[in-house]
């Protein structure tokens, strides 16, 4: 397997990085694009980097935030011909604690280039999408006070439109989340998988005994964790000095599994 990071957070090399994520991927013989950041930055990255967005077989839209999904309609436009696989929820209201609008510019709807996935899409041998809606959280998880409307009402997020890829290649299962919003210990539990690469959704919590408590779970796990994006730069540090094997991706930054 073969990652690139088109567009994160911050940078290793130079390159402009933004407040969201996206990932170019060879993975079970397919090349595809894992989320599309918040603006067209992924596609001048890639041009940057030597990456073929027109090789991209397929792209997953991990949840309906603008973070991971701004950069759609560059997308379409640098290739005509990638179906992008999303949530049937993806393109519902959603907004932040300020009630401010981070959602999915409807107007992209007009594409025809969404497949919508319910609980469960298998794309090819060794590519499944999940959602886990029905799979209960065993553990708590901190949306950081995220809306959604629904029938008319303004209710607390429940992330029904995120989804995840679960990879299983040569006797692995690796894992993409872009922001594991309902919780990076439940998708352990759910999918236990040998490699996680995404984002754990810490960056509000205080560097105290709770996320101390969350390092020492992951860390007791055999997981290989890449993680980027919503973790948090003060977070990261503070659990990279209690976990063993946890790394950090950053836009231009080139990952090979």
């Amino acid at each position: 397997m073969k990652i690139t990071v088109l567009a994160e957070n911050s940078s290793a090399c130079g390159l402009p990085g933004e407040h969201g994520l996206s990932l170019f991927a060879e993975a079970a013989g397919r090349r595809f694009l894992f989320d599309t950041g918040a603006s067209s930055l992924f596609a001048q990255n890639a041009d940057a980097l030597g990456v073929d967005l027109e090789a991209a077989e397929f792209a997953v839209l991990s949840h309906g935030h603008n973070d991971h999904g701004g950069g759609l309609r560059t997308f379409f436009q640098r290739n005509r011909h990638a179906p992008v696989y999303a949530s049937r929820f993806a393109f519902e209201p959603h907004l932040n604690a300020a009630d401010l609008d981070i959602g999915l510019d409807p107007s992209l709807l007009d594409s025809g280039r969404f497949v919508f996935v319910d609980e469960e899409l298998r794309i090819s041998e060794g590519l499944t999408l999940r959602a886990c809606r029905e799979a209960k959280p065993v553990t708590a998880f901190d949306p950081g006070g995220l809306k959604t409307i629904r029938d008319g009402r303004l209710i607390p997020e429940d992330f029904r439109h995120e989804q995840y890829l679960l990879v299983e290649e040569q006797g692995r299962r690796i894992l993409f989340s872009g922001c594991s919003h309902r919780g990076v210990v439940n998708l352990l539990r759910w999918f236990r998988p040998d490699v996680l690469i995404g984002g754990f959704h810490f960056f509000r919590l205080p560097l105290d005994k709770t996320l101390a408590e969350y390092a020492a779970v992951l860390d007791a796990c055999p997981t290989v964790y890449y993680t980027c994006h919503c973790t948090g730069e003060a977070q990261y540090a503070f659990l990279k000095e209690r976990m063993k094997q946890l790394h950090r991706l950053r836009t231009g930054d080139r990952l090979e599994l």
